[in-house]
């Protein structure tokens, strides 16, 4: 068992270690929540009565920490009672006289196993999920579990192991719908609720489930990868452009002002003088974290600013969506008393997502 626990785990770090390029985008507090409804049937572990099947429905309230790790907190409703033991020392079953029979709440863990095994990938349809927690039942209708000592009661602690065979559907991936077997256990069956697993006082299901993922601020339904490959190919590509950046300056005063080369005050750009400033996909609109970036150009300083966008979608819109960043950007700094020479946006730039503004510090 070690042999094997430790064959995984060094599986795992292979995996880690060869997705090391690649980051996530760093995910806020409210992001990565979903909530689903499900419904289906249960019936006695032991098979021993199959039928008349115990109809059950429930709603499920999640977060996803990671790509690997989550948690939720599951309501469900039990609308039959069939092989549901309260005490196996004296095979007591529930006998509940109302239309629910049986309530169980539970917060359970997650473990997105393909994931964890295959790695992330934003746009995977088919997913495996393992869920294991423990919970609170309440049974209804059956005065004789309060009324007789040492028999029963009307509530029980209990657990819940599962697998979930999820597909995730839409364009954006934001529904996800998923077949799941799962055991419910009666951890506390007996008259002194002595905790232990037994599969004689645990039932056995098979449930269909749909939840939602809500939109989270990277504006995906998910995890949003990030590639530092890419990043590095962008700010390598900016410093190139940089580097031009100085003798341009130099030639325009010579030619224009038409001053001796010797008598020319130069003045280079340096990197400490270059500013990022990253936008989503398809927006123009500055976040607190971009305000906070450009608040540390002075006022009184002298900027040009460059606007660019990714290369997905038409050419006129790209040159549009790159002017707009551009102007965000210079309306945002003029309003804090910096001087904006320049002010263009020259559509997609390379072949990496360069959804970026660049303010060039004089």
């Amino acid at each position: 068992m070690k042999k094997l626990l430790l064959a995984i785990t060094l599986f795992a770090a292979g995996i880690n270690g060869a997705s090391a390029q690649e980051g996530l985008q760093k995910a806020k507090f409210l992001d990565n929540w979903y909530l689903g409804v499900k419904g289906g049937v249960t019936t006695p572990m032991t098979f021993d009565h199959v039928f008349p099947l115990n109809p059950t429905a429930g709603i499920k309230l999640g977060k996803n920490f990671s790509p690997v790790f989550g948690a939720n907190i599951e309501g469900l409703v039990g609308f039959g009672d069939n092989g549901f033991c309260v005490d196996t020392e004296h095979k007591t079953f529930l006998h509940a006289k109302t239309f629910a029979k049986i309530m169980n709440i539970g917060l359970n863990g997650t473990i997105n196993l393909t994931n964890l095994f295959l790695g992330y990938n934003e746009d995977k349809t088919f997913e495996v999920i393992a869920e294991t927690g423990i919970g609170y039942s309440y049974l209804y209708g059956d005065k004789f579990l309060r009324m007789t000592p040492n028999v029963g009661d009307d509530d029980e602690l209990t657990a819940k192991t599962s697998l979930d065979f999820a597909w995730n559907l839409g364009a954006k991936k934001a529904w996800q719908l998923y077949v799941e077997p799962a055991v419910y256990w009666n951890l506390t069956n007996g008259p002194i609720d002595a905790i232990h697993f037994d599969r004689r006082a645990a039932q056995v299901g098979l449930f269909l489930g749909l939840n939602y993922k809500f939109l989270t601020s990277n504006g995906t339904h998910n995890f949003k990868k990030i590639s530092v490959d890419d990043l590095n190919a962008q700010i390598n590509d900016l410093r190139s452009q940089l580097a031009a950046k100085p003798k341009e300056v130099i030639k325009e005063v010579e030619v224009v002002k038409e001053v001796p080369v010797e008598k020319t005050e130069q003045k280079s750009i340096s990197c400490e003088n270059l500013y990022f400033v990253t936008f989503q996909q398809g927006k123009s609109i500055l976040t607190a974290a971009n305000k906070k970036s450009l608040d540390n150009i002075a006022a009184g300083s002298h900027v040009e600013i460059v606007g660019s966008a990714s290369p997905e979608g038409p050419k006129v819109l790209n040159d549009r969506l790159s002017q707009a960043r551009a102007d965000v950007v210079a309306k945002y700094l003029k309003g804090r008393g910096v001087i904006v020479d320049k002010s263009t946006g020259e559509g997609v730039k390379g072949v990496t997502s360069n959804r970026l503004a660049v303010v060039y510090v004089k």
